[in-house]
């Protein structure tokens, strides 16, 4: 008797999980007027962006001195990259689905795409200062062929959140050609699916390595596919693989088999998403961020009026100077305020794992 022994799939020991579905029958021309409807996503998550960005900043320094990722700070980031992600595939990151994307930074079952980074129980300090430009570096080079050198990191989070928004790279020429093809088929070419999903999944893998929400590091490589081969997420059932019995399996005396179908793997059950933060606490995280980077904008020009040669004169401008440099103390303090206010430990209801 033979049996079969379980392989791993490529891709299980990511934390960064990522799906996509295409609708069952998408429009023809929709795509050609999706950069308008996309306008009000781009602008709340261009506001987002900032602040997922500067909560990554106020992320490493808690890192370095506890080693842990605060998790209310890391449930909002998760949630803005999910909504970039919907807003990705919905737009030209994608073109796989003509329902236009939720506001939220929940993660649902019946969303067409959808993101999951398992929470992190403790992380390198060490790394948390190199990780996310040397060590991610060779991945910036390759994004930036794939995707366009504007649209690597910073580019696809805090320039509006959705991600293939950008012109050049090979993704944004994969999307124009589904969009031809949708256009004049009113299909989207598997082939073309799989490319796509694995280039958006390459860039998101990167993306949350750099902004220190894992250790593991992204894999050099294209894991094409809808469904991630890391498992499925949350409410899309048990990621069950069955082996098919061999073809004209011979029998032996008595009716033995001498072949026999190969045990299928055990069952992957996909554990429960993290949830973002109450609308309350994204609220103050989002004010916060916002407040903390105008404050020390302004503190660093007064900083510069005052050092600047010839650019402060007379008591008038020292004063003015004074004032900002208050003014951009405060704002900063306010916003750490609001920040550390927002970041507290929710409790049961956005635990997981």
């Amino acid at each position: 008797m033979t049996t079969s022994t379980p392989v791993p799939a490529r891709g299980e020991d990511s934390p960064v999980r990522i799906q996509a579905r295409t609708d069952e029958h998408l429009s023809r021309g929709l795509w050609l007027v999706k950069w308008l409807l996309l306008v009000p996503h781009l602008v709340v998550l261009g506001v987002l962006g900032v602040a997922f960005w500067v909560l990554t900043v106020v992320a490493l320094f808690a890192v370095l001195v506890t080693g842990r990722y605060p998790r209310t700070l890391f449930a909002f980031n998760l949630g803005v990259l999910r909504w970039g992600w919907r807003v990705t595939w919905y737009g030209y990151g994608g073109l796989g689905t003509d329902r236009y994307p939720r506001f939220a930074l929940d993660d649902r079952p019946e969303d067409p795409a959808r993101l999951d980074i398992a929470y992190p129980q403790q992380l390198s300090r060490g790394l948390v200062l190199i990780k996310w430009w040397l060590l991610a570096l060779p991945h910036y080079l390759v994004l930036a062929l794939l995707v366009g050198a504007g649209g690597t990191i910073v580019g696809r989070v805090g320039g509006g959140g959705a991600f293939g928004t950008e012109g050049g790279g090979l993704l944004s020429l994969l999307v124009l050609f589904v969009g031809v093809l949708l256009l004049f088929t009113g299909r989207y070419p598997a082939g073309l699916l799989d490319l796509v999903t694995g280039i958006d999944r390459w860039v998101l893998r990167v993306v949350a390595y750099a902004a220190l929400m894992t250790d593991s590091y992204p894999p050099m490589r294209l894991d094409q596919g809808p469904q991630d081969p890391a498992g499925p997420l949350p409410g899309d059932g048990p990621d069950r693989t069955t082996a098919a019995p061999a073809a004209g399996a011979a029998e032996g005396r008595g009716g033995q088999a001498l072949l026999t179908r190969p045990e299928a793997p055990p069952e992957r059950v996909a554990a429960a998403p993290l949830a973002p933060p109450p609308t309350g606490r994204a609220v103050l995280l989002t004010v916060g961020a916002w407040a903390l980077l105008l404050g020390l904008a302004g503190g660093v020009a007064g900083v510069v009026d005052t050092t600047g040669t010839g650019s402060v004169t007379g008591a008038t401008g020292l004063g003015a100077t004074a004032v900002a440099l208050v003014a951009g103390g405060v704002l900063a303090l306010a916003g750490a305020v609001l920040i550390a206010v927002g970041a507290r430990p929710v409790g049961r209801e956005g635990g997981r794992r």
